[in-house]
């Protein structure tokens, strides 16, 4: 801690302060399971895609150095980047549209930092015990039954981290594979700083920084404001019901003594991951967990009073007003989510798996090679996307006059690149200057697997002498 003595006031200003180690408490309840099946599911994705088998291939495999990208029997190219786009669009807008409508849904319940930090949390008490034994523990003197639960913390920890680090690394680099280059200490220089980088900064961000993340580092929490609106669901303290706050016995009557529902027992408060009081009002710091409407329905339901102290509602709905849940900005949301996403999957639905690029000779516009002919010569690139070997017919189904050659034969195994050289031919009075050509590729197989490419067909001008 930095201080600056301050000789008007008489006493040391503090500048900086050492963010405080928090201590959430355990709870149960309704959203807490929801969490936790939350947590289950996500990891469970996490850890065990790259172990899975589509077919052949596994089932999730970002292959960088083949730039190709398998996902669920879906095989994607760099050309299908509009994909990768329209899909963050797509993240963007559910996050704003569900953030509009009930808050910080994805912060308390899908969020990597809250996921990840719950299993730490996780590991931490079992290792060391609950809240109470934690404190105590850290404010107890170096001793062997400390130094054997903070050595074992950390293993843990560290163990978890590396496992998701090597995971990571396996969406990259079939996991098979790199487990086998794990345990013959041949790991590629790339793999090992990939491995080592995300295990760390998962030991970083969930086991040290934790709540910090989210309160200091995370962008989210900074403009969600922006996307609430009085109508939008959050964790809320019913201040009308819950004041003036104040300790009794069971049996006592609230109104006679003067008080509202709030005992004041601040388990809202150890409760919090963030360590905020949410008897304070709605603050950024709040990521939604709802493990203070747990805790507090608990409470209510031991004092024998009506649960729902702090619950998700509006600020309308506090003041006693009308909740509007279909609004402008809720429908704009997800009319562009529905319009986004009927147009991926049409896309996906319609997706021919081959392309065809046609790039023409610069070094010469067309070519005299007698007999009235005239040719232009192309450099010819096709990529077949498809799942098996594949032959194509080349044609000019509008001009019978044109003869194209293509060498060699275009012949293409499952997801193979080829380049050729490709050669329009026609009579020199075909045209004049230039000609819109449209080449048709289809499979021999499968004439479905067709794609039709524009170019022009360049020819001598007639100057009419």
């Amino acid at each position: 801690m930095e201080v600056n003595d301050n000789p008007d006031s008489g006493s040391p200003e503090v500048l900086y302060l050492k963010e405080p180690k928090i201590y959430p408490r355990e709870v149960s309840g309704r959203y807490d399971r929801l969490r936790k099946l939350a947590v289950f599911v996500l990891l469970g994705l996490y850890y065990f895609l790259p172990w899975m088998t589509w077919g052949d291939q596994q089932a999730v495999l970002f292959d960088l150095p083949a730039r190709r990208f398998h996902v669920l029997g879906l095989e994607f190219w760099p050309q299908d980047f509009i994909y990768l786009a329209l899909l963050l669009i797509c993240a963007g807008l559910t996050l704003f549209f569900f953030t509009a409508l009930a808050g910080r849904l994805w912060c308390g319940y899908a969020c990597p930092q809250t996921v990840w930090t719950e299993v730490f949390l996780w590991m931490e008490r079992w290792v060391e015990g609950d809240r109470g034994k934690q404190m105590k523990l850290d404010k107890a003197p170096w001793s062997v039954n400390k130094l054997a639960r903070k050595a074992t913390k950390q293993f843990l920890w560290i163990a978890f981290a590396l496992w998701t680090g090597f995971t990571f690394v396996g969406f990259f680099t079939p996991i098979r594979e790199l487990g086998h280059s794990v345990l013959t200490l041949s790991l590629g220089g790339w793999e090992l700083f990939w491995g080592l980088f995300y295990s760390l900064a998962t030991y970083g961000n969930a086991g040290i920084l934790r709540s910090q993340v989210c309160k200091y580092m995370c962008p989210y929490a900074r403009f969600q404001s922006a996307m609430f609106d009085h109508d939008t669901l959050t964790i809320s303290y019913d201040a009308k019901r819950g004041e003036p706050r104040g300790g009794r016995r069971k049996d006592d009557d609230p109104a006679a003594l003067g008080l509202g529902d709030c005992i004041s027992c601040t388990l809202c408060v150890q409760v919090c991951p963030t360590g905020i009081d949410i008897r304070d009002g709605l603050q950024y710091e709040c990521i939604a967990c709802a493990a203070c409407i747990d805790v507090c329905d608990q409470v209510m339901d031991k004092m024998g009073y009506e649960p729902g102290l702090i619950r998700y509602t509006t600020e309308n709905a506090l003041e006693g007003k009308k909740t509007r849940i279909l609004r402008p900005r809720i429908l704009i949301y997800g009319s562009l989510l529905l319009v986004i996403l009927s147009g991926i999957f049409f896309s996906f639905g319609n997706k021919i798996p081959l392309r065809a690029d046609l790039i023409r000779d610069r070094n010469m516009l067309f070519r005299d090679v007698g007999n009235g002919l005239v040719e232009n010569i192309y450099k010819l690139k096709l990529i077949n996307q498809d799942s098996v070997t594949q032959s194509y017919r080349v044609t000019a189904p509008d001009f019978s006059d044109i003869e194209i050659i293509v060498f060699p034969q275009p012949v293409l195994e499952a997801g193979q690149v080829g380049e050729f050289a490709l050669t329009l031919r026609a009579p020199a009075d075909l045209g004049s200057g230039s000609i819109e050509v449209n080449i048709l590729f289809e499979s021999v197989d499968n004439p479905e697997i067709s794609k039709l490419v524009d170019t022009r067909m360049l020819f001598p001008v007639d100057t009419g002498q």
